[in-house]
């Protein structure tokens, strides 16, 4: 109990830590991101000067040198200057087609502008001393920052995959150990079952002597015998089963009528099966078992009255068993989660009637088992699939 606190407490704080560092490293990136965003600033405007002052010097005829190298120093920005009356004037890394037309120019402007706030060229007139709007300076981020933006949203698409593979791998190996539990309790309950069940053959024998009815001893001898195949499928189910070849239509039939004859009168019974046997590898034990299983839940869906009908048919490699029942049926989010071990729709029960003719079908016959179509208050069909020999 002390254990299982202290490991709850230990998972809080990984998940708390984790929360820390990943909110830590968001936040380191949107640092670095304001800090070049500031630098790019700077940056552009030393280039908005140059050009001021290139426009300035233009009018004597004397631009300093230093001022058109600036200009035409690399830059990977996106650069488009718009003088005071609305003329584009200089640009730089911008494509032909940005500028085909007025309304391409005026989405570049406005993206360019989105991105950052417009640079204003003005400068005074030595010769007046009144200041001279020049026009404005647009530019975009460059490819670094741009880069940068998207940092953040990978970062989180990285976190996200490694906590999922961590999820999955906790969650397989929760599920793994659940199996060895459950392996364990089937086994240890054949073993539980199988000592009074040998106590009971001899008393069986005991009686033959006494000249009880032969009636009773009949009775007694089939729930022993039933008792025997009960203990046969938990010592099958706790460990890897044995196949052999069998016909499944003869199996299903013997399930079918062993099951009819212990159901409801009110329950109308319907099977359709080829006249052809169908071998399949099977272990018959299981199998049964999981007829049983799905009847039973069908009967329960149909609250003892209704029709139940099972359907068997040969597609090339493949044999279908169709079970369809006229109970309250399934919703959509259902379909899969009545295989979950623990799930029920019925209000007793555990939960592990589904869950282990999935394990039976799936894990130890390489087959399928699905929920084929259902219907509110109309009914369920169910469907398991195997290869044939």
């Amino acid at each position: 109990m002390l254990f299982s606190k202290y490991r709850n407490l230990t998972r809080y704080i990984i998940v708390a830590a984790s929360f820390v560092i990943i909110s830590l490293i968001l936040w380191n990136t949107f640092v670095f991101f304001q800090y070049f965003k500031e630098e790019q600033r700077q940056k552009m405007d030393i280039w908005a000067f140059a050009q001021t002052e290139f426009q300035k010097n233009m009018l004597d005829d004397d631009v300093n040198p230093m001022v058109s190298k600036v200009l035409i120093s690399k830059n990977d920005n996106q650069i488009v200057v718009v003088d005071a009356e609305g003329v584009i004037g200089l640009t730089n890394n911008i494509e032909e087609n940005q500028l085909k037309n007025e309304e391409s120019t005026n989405k570049l402007i406005a993206e360019l502008a989105t991105e950052n706030k417009p640079i204003e060229l003005s400068y005074i007139d030595p010769k007046t001393n009144q200041k001279i709007h020049g026009g404005y300076l647009y530019y975009g981020n460059s490819p670094l920052i741009t880069k940068l933006k998207y940092y953040p949203l990978a970062l989180l698409l990285i976190i996200i995959l490694f906590g999922a593979v961590a999820y999955f791998f906790y969650r397989s190996t929760k599920i793994a150990t659940q199996n060895k539990l459950w392996s364990g309790m089937a086994k240890e309950t054949a073993h539980q079952i199988g000592t009074p069940l040998s106590s009971l053959i001899g008393w069986t024998e005991i009686l033959k002597t006494e000249q009880v009815n032969p009636e009773y001893i009949l009775e007694i001898e089939k729930d022993i015998s039933r008792l025997q195949t009960i203990t046969e499928r938990f010592s099958k189910i706790g460990s890897l089963p044995k196949l052999e070849k069998a016909d499944i239509v003869a199996e299903t039939l013997e399930s079918y009528d062993y099951l009819k004859t212990r159901s409801s009168k009110l329950i109308e019974f319907d099977i359709s099966v080829p006249e052809n046997p169908i071998y399949v590898q099977l272990n018959k034990q299981l199998f049964s078992w999981t007829i049983e299983n799905l009847v039973k839940n069908a009967i329960d869906a149909m609250r003892g009255k209704g029709k139940l009908t099972i359907i068997i048919s040969q597609l090339e490699d493949n044999v279908k068993i169709k079970i369809t029942d006229t109970g309250k049926g399934l919703t959509r989010n259902q379909f899969k989660r009545i295989f979950d071990p623990g799930f029920t729709t019925k209000k007793r029960g555990w939960g592990l009637g589904l869950s282990l003719a999935k394990r039976i079908i799936e894990e130890f016959h390489n087959g399928k088992i699905y929920v084929l179509e259902s219907e509110i208050d109309k009914g369920t069909s169910m469907q398991i699939l195997l290869k044939t020999t």
